[in-house]
């Protein structure tokens, strides 16, 4: 369990993790974490985990970029000294290049790696645990342009996460593509990005299940838990 009593557990992202949070902070009762994941998460740790009472904040910002995350990084995730930190990331790296074509200041691939980095370097001495997200495109076919393009910076995330053992990857891709053989995007997310109640369903059960089933790394010894799913 990468949770201990009263904890508090960070989410931060774009507009998936965002979804009309409380500003400035998402937290506390009603829908002051939005309408998604992180709303979901809080209630699945409430009723299997209720003894711990965690503390849950929400600080997705619609249309961000790993870009943007490093400029309020020290602001919107240090400040509040969180036990562990959610972190979902990229798409938006992606949209541009097909929303704005021939911009020139698009997150490219490896800009996105170099700053995944440098968001965790900077909270990884700060936190018990990371769990980064993967992006991801609801398309199945791989050719398609948006889907190639999310799955190189989905391998990023994988590849990053393999880097240091605190940091937990919640592989989301692979889990819609599992939900995306049984049902039409149409039924998760009509963009093919920004997912409906059972989309944010689904990503809250990883979370969750990422959350109760990790082991906190404490010693060179400790023994990861499997990633998910």
């Amino acid at each position: 369990m990468l949770l201990e009593t009263h904890d508090k557990l960070l989410f931060i992202g774009d507009s998936v993790t965002d979804v009309d949070r409380a500003r400035p902070v998402g937290q506390g009762l009603a829908f002051g974490l939005g309408h998604g994941y992180p709303l979901l998460v809080n209630a699945q740790l409430a009723l299997r985990f209720p003894q711990l009472h965690v503390e849950v904040l929400n600080l997705g910002t619609s249309g961000n970029t790993t870009r943007d995350l490093l400029a309020r990084w020290e602001s919107d995730v240090l400040a509040h000294k969180p036990s562990v930190v959610s972190i979902l990331i990229g798409i938006n790296d992606v949209w541009r290049e097909f929303d704005c074509p021939g911009r020139k200041d698009q997150v490219t691939v490896d800009e996105y790696a170099a700053n995944l980095r440098t968001l965790i370097a900077s909270t990884l001495p700060e936190v018990k645990a990371i769990l980064l997200l993967t992006p991801f495109f609801l398309e199945l076919h791989a050719d398609d342009p948006m889907r190639s393009m999310t799955d190189e910076y989905a391998a990023v995330c994988r590849a990053v996460a393999e880097e240091n053992e605190r940091v937990w990857l919640v592989d989301t891709q692979a889990a819609f593509d599992q939900l995306l053989a049984r049902r039409h995007y149409m039924t998760i997310a009509g963009d093919r990005v920004h997912p409906n109640t059972t989309g944010h369903l689904l990503i809250s059960e990883l979370v969750t299940d990422m959350l109760a089933t990790a082991e906190l790394v404490t010693g060179e010894n400790t023994v990861r838990a499997g990633q998910h799913p």
